[in-house]
């Protein structure tokens, strides 16, 4: 890619491993579901103009991807957050989704993918188990056991998206948020009691990490990584988008006071670089014709 698409695509680690750190400081004043549902309603404030009816036959689909990705996804990755006291472990495990999204398209949609692939994959995934036993992780097991689950609902939401067409990005997140809204309200009111009525004492602190993951993680990173996309292909991409955890580990030492272990770094290591190689296997496969950039 040239230089300014490579900035750009810095510029979205950076938005995406901020998400990390400005969502923990506004969890630490608000339950997970609710967050995500307050991160969900200032999407739908903003994206509703961009609303299209999806072709005929779609609509099954696009509730599934909604419900996987608005309420599944968003809604247990915070919760694993706001569970693991740290931003290093969530940071990495979600990257766990693109080893998952190979298998589940090879389950779902027949694609088949060659051994070195498959190494990887099992790379990734053993990578999982190693950075389970980091001290920092074996406190709190629940946030790790979340954020795979939440992996996994990104990964089926991700192969989902590939049959469904007729729909810009932007139009689509609006769907997201606004299938996932009504479902996250009802379930923080069931399962987080007394959250609604800790909105009108929020610090600025809170109020800017919601505003953060709505406006720079979503509008911001993903409206980026769409450019990205239609000037290259996605596995030219994807690589460069692994920065995103270790610019999020690397908040988390500097801000969040991580102490991550050699465990946490070596099966970091293995899952990062078992999605390298996927990625890499991916646009070796590929090899497609360069794309002239667009401008902005």
């Amino acid at each position: 890619m040239p230089l300014r698409d490579l900035l750009l695509a810095l510029l979205i680690c950076l938005a995406w491993a901020g998400n990390f750190l400005m969502s923990a400081l506004a969890l630490r004043e608000l339950p997970p579901l609710l967050f995500t549902a307050l991160r969900l309603a200032v999407l739908v404030l903003l994206l509703a103009p961009l609303l299209r009816r999806p072709p005929p036959g779609q609509w099954p689909r696009l509730l599934a991807i909604a419900t996987c990705t608005g309420v599944l996804h968003f809604g247990l990755s915070f919760w694993a957050l706001k569970l693991a006291g740290n931003l290093s472990s969530p940071a990495i495990v979600m990257q766990s989704y693109i080893p998952m999204s190979v298998l589940l398209a090879w389950l779902l949609l027949g694609e088949r993918f060659a051994w070195r692939t498959g190494t990887a994959v099992a790379l990734s995934f053993a990578g999982v188990l190693v950075l389970g036993f980091d001290p920092l992780v074996l406190a709190r097991p629940a946030s790790l056991g979340l954020m795979l689950v939440s992996a996994f609902f990104l990964a089926l939401g991700t192969v989902l998206m590939r049959g469904i067409g007729g729909l810009s990005p932007w139009s689509m997140q609006a769907w997201i948020a606004l299938v996932g809204l009504p479902p996250l309200l009802a379930l923080s009111a069931w399962l987080e009691p007394g959250g609604f009525a800790l909105i009108p004492a929020l610090t600025a602190t809170a109020w800017a990490g919601i505003a953060w993951a709505a406006l720079v993680a979503s509008l911001l990173g993903h409206g980026l990584y769409y450019v990205l996309v239609r000037r290259h292909p996605v596995a030219t991409v994807m690589p460069w988008l692994l920065l995103t955890p270790v610019f999020a580990v690397a908040l988390g030492i500097v801000f969040w006071g991580d102490r991550p272990g050699p465990r946490l770094w070596l099966g970091g290591a293995m899952v990062l670089g078992g999605i390298l190689v996927i990625a890499l296997r991916s646009r070796t496969r590929a090899r497609p014709p360069v794309v002239e950039p667009q401008e902005l």
